[in-house]
């Protein structure tokens, strides 16, 4: 079959062969890539270790879930499916956009193995895949240029936005596109003329509507075409190659990796160093992130990889309630500083303290760690150990919020931030009515128990939230657990003490309370605050298994140790409030709603905002004491929430979020119409 003359034979004005040209642009445009990208290396190679090298089956299978099958972006439909389609189709493509750089060079050349059969099923999936593509981009274009979604929106302070270096890229992404189609369909055109017949060019695609375009034209037109499109493709490939690292397009190369090297683990927070013990952390000079180098290396590769795409920032529940936070910017204003600090050609610049050159105090404190951004992120971008490690070098400079400094010492003092003497630790369960109906052992008396009670501070402490230990308590008796408290001997968990910086503190916190525990000769650890639940299962180390009470009451239940009866009030609307330490930080999403489920006749509805979407009640432990600037309360905002879907009781498994949401329902005029329960208090009110 007759074809037109491919780039590699093909000579311009009868002499200068269009080989060479083909050879030169890739040599240059390769060259010029490695060179950028050794430049965008620079400050990794500076910057602090990072343990990533480790549990290589679990990261090869996130690679396979979060990067190759984009498992999180259909959260937003659109979006996501557009995304898909457009990474889809590159993947595809990718392989024909390399054999067509090696065909200006070598005549007739075909990717081994794509010869026969498997070539031609390769050539019908391409020619939709660049259809497809190109479709997308269209979309994607309208979407970022007229229809604006808010979170694409850039507020004044954090400088202009990125919509006319998306739209460009789109359309670099649709020359490619269509040039390739039209050096197909020019091809195809040739040889219809000649022969009445051409390679098969899948029906609809862009190559065959070109093809349908395209006939009847002179052989040099046809000619001057497939040679101009090959050059267009091939110059527009290599100055797409080295335009990505310029901007936040450089995600479409570094998110491969950063994806597999994003963390394995949840709920806990990065040590202050790797490569030191905690024995060693004293003869540290400085902790935490000041500067930028001080940031690992993996934290430099988020920054790259950031896409911009605002998904972080849209979830974050500080950034809905006007705290001066948006994730999204945490990694773009970090970013430029790298590109700044780092450039292309010259000096590399000083870098200066971080929390005065492009981060503010309020911002980095206004976060409650709930993990909402790095729930919905889909290239596996972390935040709370940037914050956390910021938060450590405001700390170790003294930059601590006025709030915040009383709970601390106190803390410091006598191991509960509220200050009150140790020994009144275990003073809920000595509660004389109490005390006759369910005694409670403590171990600092000589007793033993199988099964440990960690109670943490604000259930041992705040007068309100003392019930949720009996209730907790009462539960556990029922259901004939063998369990005792430590009493005085139990000092806080430490699960925000460590948020908040404060390294040192927490180490003291964590020491003691691992050797009371061990001690004490428990088997197993049960608490009702998802912190110390958190704390205990996630930064401790070598403890005997821990649960949170709503795991044991759906156990017990299951095994007929707990019988629940009917619902004693069928006429209320019952919701249920992920706490994100239970939730985000721990998976545990189903024992909640079957302790829920068990009472027969209860009337439950979920909102759109749950399980790993639900929404920061904003009062997560030493935040009880922080005074953020915001516009709007969380916990107004989610109490709102639940008004719009209905319930008129919230129930949650955190006394953090019942102290907040109680609070909530009053400044929101909610008072007599929607009432917050702990999960212990129904369970018991319904124990048969």
């Amino acid at each position: 079959m007759s074809s037109l003359i491919g780039p590699a034979s093909f000579k311009i004005f009868g002499f200068f062969p269009t080989a060479v040209l083909s050879f030169l642009i890739p040599v240059v445009g390769v060259g010029l890539f490695a060179y950028i990208i050794a430049r965008r290396l620079a400050p990794l190679v500076r910057a602090a270790p990072d343990n990533r090298l480790n549990r290589i089956p679990e990261r090869i299978k996130n690679l396979l879930v979060f990067w190759l099958a984009q498992y999180r972006q259909p959260r937003y439909r659109t979006a996501g499916i557009v995304h898909i389609v457009i990474f889809a189709g590159f993947l595809v493509l990718s392989i024909r956009s390399t054999s067509l750089v090696l065909m200006g060079m070598f005549d007739g050349f075909v990717v081994p193995g794509f010869g026969g059969i498997i070539g031609h099923i390769y050539n019908f999936l391409k020619d939709y895949a660049a259809t497809a593509v190109l479709v997308a981009c269209v979309i994607a274009a309208v979407r970022r240029g007229i229809v604006k979604p808010k979170r694409y929106a850039v507020p004044a302070k954090y400088g202009h936005d990125h919509t006319a270096e998306a739209i460009f890229v789109l359309g670099l992404i649709s020359t490619l596109m269509i040039s390739e189609s039209l050096y197909e369909a020019s091809n195809a055109a040739f040889e219809m003329g000649q022969t009445g017949h051409s390679d098969f060019l899948a029906p609809l695609s862009l190559g065959w509507i070109f093809r349908g375009m395209l006939l009847g034209a002179s052989q040099s037109t046809l000619q001057g075409l497939h040679i101009v499109m090959y050059y267009v493709h091939d110059l527009t490939f290599f100055f797409f190659l080295c335009f990505l690292p310029m901007g936040k397009h450089f995600h479409v190369i570094t998110s491969f990796f950063n994806v597999l090297f994003m963390r394995v683990d949840k709920g806990n927070i990065k040590p202050v160093k790797y490569g030191i013990t905690e024995a060693e952390l004293d003869d540290l000079e400085s902790f935490g992130v000041k500067k930028l180098e001080d940031f690992t290396w993996k934290h430099m590769l988020d920054f790259y990889s950031c896409a911009d795409c605002g998904r972080c920032s849209d979830q974050c529940p500080a950034n809905a309630a006007g705290r001066p936070l948006s994730p999204r910017f945490i990694s773009i204003k970090a970013r430029d500083l790298i590109f700044k600090n780092y450039p292309l050609s010259g000096e590399i610049y000083k870098s200066k303290m971080l929390v005065q050159d492009i981060y503010t105090e309020d911002e980095i404190w206004s976060c409650t760690t709930c993990g909402a951004c790095e729930q919905e992120c889909p290239l596996g971008i972390e935040y709370i150990d940037k914050i956390v490690d910021l938060r450590r070098g405001m700390v170790d400079e003294g930059m601590v919020p006025q709030s915040l400094q009383k709970p601390l010492k106190a803390l410091e003092k006598r191991g509960n931030p509220y200050g009150t003497m140790e020994k009144k630790r275990a003073d809920w369960a000595k509660e004389k009515e109490f005390a006759a109906e369910c005694p409670v052992k403590i171990i600092e008396n000589g007793d033993t128990a199988e099964t440990l009670f960690f109670v943490d501070s604000i259930t041992s402490f705040d007068d309100n939230i003392q019930e949720i230990a009996r209730r907790t308590a009462k539960i556990l008796t029922r259901a004939g657990v063998d369990f005792a408290i430590l009493g005085k001997g139990e000092k806080d968990s430490g699960n925000e003490v460590v948020r908040f910086g404060e390294e040192m503190l927490f180490q003291d916190l964590k020491s003691h309370n691992t050797e009371e525990i061990l001690e004490s000769k428990v088997k197993n650890i049960v608490t009702a605050d998802p912190h110390a639940f958190n704390a205990l299962k996630n930064d401790y180390k070598n403890l005997p298994p821990v649960k949170h009470i709503s795991q044991v009451i759906a156990e017990k239940i299951r095994e007929g140790s707990l019988t629940l009866k009917h619902a004693l009030y069928p006429d209320k609307v019952y919701a249920y409030h992920d706490p994100c330490y239970l939730g985000r930080h721990n998976g545990i999403y189903e024992a909640p709603r079957q302790a829920l489920d068990a009472i027969e006749g209860l009337n439950r509805v979920e909102l759109e905002k749950s399980r790993d979407r639900s929404f920061c009640c904003g009062g997560g432990g030493l935040m009880l004491f922080y005074e953020p600037e915001e516009e709007t309360r969380m916990g107004v905002l989610r109490v709102n929430m639940f008004a719009e879907a209905g319930a008129n009781v919230i129930v949650t498994a955190c006394p953090f979020c019942l102290v907040n949401i109680q609070d909530a329902i009053k400044v929101a005029g909610y008072e007599g119409k929607i009432e917050a329960l702990d999960l212990t208090e129904l369970i018991e009110q319904h124990l048969a």
